[in-house]
């Protein structure tokens, strides 16, 4: 008995070993073959990713920096000037104008400014401010009025109505109102692109 088993370790232990040494055979082999291949690339032209030693890259064609096709784009250095929305022309401190809103003075109404609903008024006629009324600042001391004030009061002298000043027209700047969800609400709109629609 102890002949047998010593026989069959022995036939096991052979076996262990033909097979250790076959997977290194193999390993060597797959080592050997990837080696040469990245030595003697492929010269037929494919587009493929693992020819030309292109193996290790993985290209994202779903990012355009990455496409085939990509350049290296030159970012340009950012200009330094701040320019006016509307004229184009480059900012400076000594052109802004500090625009004063006059508070409501309301002694009943305890709450805090931006609980109240309505929180400022025209310097000159102590109208009610909000988004549906047209405003203008005067240039020469920044106080806000209503449209209707300057087209009622101040057009006929062109004199501030607070300080006495003499008015020119380009002392009277408007405000711009901020946009709503009503397409009649804005100046100037116009659609981009013109699509037929259903009308009934």
């Amino acid at each position: 008995e102890e002949e047998q088993a010593a026989q069959a370790n022995a036939e096991h232990q052979k076996k262990l070993d033909k097979f250790i040494s076959t997977e290194k055979n193999i390993v060597t082999n797959k080592a050997t073959l990837g080696a040469a291949a990245d030595q003697q690339p492929s010269t037929s032209g494919a587009i493929s990713n693992v020819s030309l030693g292109k193996r290790k890259e993985l290209p994202s064609f779903w990012v355009p920096s990455q496409t085939p096709n990509a350049k290296v784009a030159r970012i340009e250095k950012p200009d330094s000037k701040i320019y006016c929305p509307v004229s184009g022309k480059p900012l400076k401190a000594k052109d802004l104008i500090s625009v004063k809103f006059t508070l409501v003075k309301d002694p009943s109404d305890k709450k805090s400014l931006i609980a109240k609903e309505n929180r400022y008024m025209c310097a000159v006629t102590h109208d009610i401010l909000n988004n549906a009324v047209p405003c203008a600042v005067l240039k020469p001391t920044g106080d806000v009025v209503t449209i209707e004030c300057i087209e009622k009061i101040i057009k006929k002298d062109m004199i501030h109505p607070l300080t006495n000043e003499k008015l020119s027209e380009s002392d009277i700047i408007p405000l711009q109102r901020g946009g709503t969800g009503f397409a009649t609400t804005n100046e100037q709109l116009e659609a981009k692109e013109q699509k037929p629609c259903l009308q009934v």
